[in-house]
């Protein structure tokens, strides 16, 4: 995703929040395969604490890559707490976002 796309997402987006992080859904249409993207602020710690969060993520959101919809973009922003969550309570708010962002 591109900046542009980022901000479209932030700006029209629908908000969710959770325990572990908060994620911005837009749907659009005409789009091929959905788009995911992170954003972890310098705040949630130096550039490895980061990165661990990204890859965590990352992972859990390919887990369920098939069940977002062709249309959706979808901006994860982490809190702090998912550096240090079990990945299955990861995986689980992942799962409980993608269901809400699909329900709409």
């Amino acid at each position: 995703m591109r900046s542009a796309e980022f901000r479209g997402v932030y700006s029209k987006g629908m908000r969710f929040s959770g325990r572990l992080f908060t994620a911005f859904c837009l749907a659009t249409e005409g789009q091929e395969g959905p788009k995911v993207g992170f954003t972890v602020p310098r705040a949630l710690g130096n550039s490895v604490q980061r990165n661990r969060i990204k890859r965590r993520m990352r992972e859990a959101v390919r887990l369920h890559l098939p069940l977002i919809g062709r249309e959706w973009a979808i901006v994860f922003n982490p809190r702090r707490t998912a550096l240090t969550a079990p990945f299955d309570e990861l995986q689980h708010e992942v799962q409980r976002i993608v269901q809400r962002c699909n329900a709409r």
